[in-house]
């Protein structure tokens, strides 16, 4: 298990082609047959929703800063359970991390805590010969990161990539593949990167499957392969990581020992999710069921607790303000003191109205739109107990938002954030309710999950 298969594809800059190849691989070696096991470096949700179309598995995050680099083999090795190979797929530019904070959560150190080889996407579409000395410069800025090889992006003829490879005969780092520009296999994107695959299920896969095409056309596949194979162990020994189970409840027994509902919501206007959320609420023997808030109309039978994640929820405000039974719903889950957590999309859910138009009310609050993007890592500790955390308990989170919620917290914050400018308290915590901006990954602190559940039997 420790030395499955694998691959990091990465680039000098965004905007090269990662997701384009990346996904394209995935696909193209799935339709060989493979099980392929797909990552994505960094916090973003909606590329492993593409990943998780080419391959029919879950798309999973590997964060070096919000899990630990300490968590990121053992999160890998979970997610490619049973594979053949993995593909990762990297973030910004090989080697940008965490602002400030040197090599952390870059593609490069996480290739490095996988002791992975790296394929180098470069956009060629504006250079010929100076490509030599791009890839020479990032082949050997660190010399533990193995670039193995490079593809080269938005080739404009066959003239163009002679050009190119000639160039990098004499750099030592073999060119895999070559892909020309083509438009089909461009993702729609707005003002928080590419849109959602549940938003346009039926174009997104025609878009991987032109991917796939274009990779396995352009793409040397057998030698990509072989540089996977040769990735060797994972350093360190590493165990795959696991959600701590717990017993399994004896069904005659009384019905507040038996497994709460925990309704999940999901559909296109809450797309933002890490897989180990539900393996965790699971493990610490929850029911999970998904519901979707544009259309359904009533919570699932029998809810304890409610989780809402990220997600779009600016862009399908009509339909969530016109769902007014469901609204409803929620105001009384959460006026009846069960657990509720809800985070960036899910805390404009619950306040009073987004953009004018209502919503659930929960929150004293309203959330609007704006042009400001708020964007970054946070270091953040629980102000005070809650049905998530109890007071004291730091954990790391990511914020990525154009909105801002009036007031920013209530009478009892949510956190204590660290991060640009100065600290501050933000969110909401009331009676059951922990709502707050911040993303986080309940994979680095297991005990938020079983401490949600347990508040779902007793509340």
């Amino acid at each position: 298990m420790s030395s499955v298969p694998r691959l990091v594809i990465a680039a000098p800059s965004s905007g090269s082609g990662k997701t384009t190849v990346a996904t394209g691989l995935m696909a193209a070696f799935t339709a060989r047959g493979l099980a392929v096991s797909p990552h994505k470096v960094g916090p973003d949700y909606i590329d492993p929703g593409y990943h998780a179309l080419a391959t029919g598995r879950a798309g999973r995050n590997l964060d070096a800063y919000l899990c630990g680099p300490e968590l990121v083999a053992p999160l890998f090795l979970h997610g490619a359970r049973g594979c053949d190979l993995a593909v990762v797929e990297g973030v910004m530019g090989l080697y940008d991390g965490a602002a400030g904070e040197g090599e952390l959560a870059s593609t490069a150190h996480v290739a490095k805590l996988l002791r992975a080889p790296v394929v180098l996407v470069v956009d060629a579409s504006s250079q010929s010969r100076s490509v030599a000395a791009l890839v020479h410069g990032f082949a050997s800025w660190d010399p533990e990161v193995r670039v193995g090889g490079v593809i080269l992006n938005k080739v404009g003829s066959d003239r163009h990539e002679e050009l190119l490879r000639e160039a990098l005969d004499s750099s030592g780092v073999p060119v895999l593949g070559a892909l020309r520009r083509a438009p089909q296999v461009d993702t729609p994107s707005r003002h928080l990167g590419l849109v959602p695959v549940a938003e346009r299920h039926g174009a997104a896969v025609d878009s991987v499957e032109a991917m796939a095409a274009q990779v396995a056309r352009g793409c040397d596949l057998a030698a990509l392969e072989a540089l996977a194979r040769a990735a060797g162990p994972v350093p360190g020994g590493s165990a795959p990581w696991t959600p701590e189970p717990v017993p399994t409840h004896d069904p005659t027994r009384s019905a507040e020992e038996r497994a709460p509902v925990v309704a999940v919501a999901g559909g296109s206007a809450f797309t933002f999710s890490y897989a180990e959320h539900t393996e965790l609420l699971t493990a610490a023997g929850a029911e999970v069921v998904t519901f979707d808030p544009l259309r359904d109309e009533q919570l699932p039978e029998g809810t304890a607790g409610l989780v809402i994640g990220g997600g779009f929820p600016e862009m399908h405000a009509v339909q969530l303000s016109a769902n007014e039974p469901l609204r409803r719903a929620v105001a009384e889950l959460a006026e009846r003191g069960a657990p509720v957590a809800a985070e960036c999309a899910g805390l404009l859910y619950l306040c009073r109205e987004l953009d004018g138009l209502p919503m659930c009310g929960v929150l004293d609050a309203t959330a609007r739109m704006t042009d400001r993007l708020t964007l970054g890592y946070r270091d953040a500790v629980a102000v005070g107990d809650s049905v998530l955390a109890a007071a004291g308990t730091r954990m790391r989170g990511h914020e990525f938002h154009r909105t801002v919620v009036e007031p920013g917290s209530g009478a009892a914050p949510a956190w204590g954030v660290r991060g640009p400018g100065r600290p501050r308290v933000e969110g909401f915590v009331q009676q059951g309710v922990h709502a707050s901006y911040l993303h986080t990954h309940w994979a680095s602190e297991p005990g938020v999950a079983r401490r949600f559940v347990e508040r779902c039997r007793t509340s």
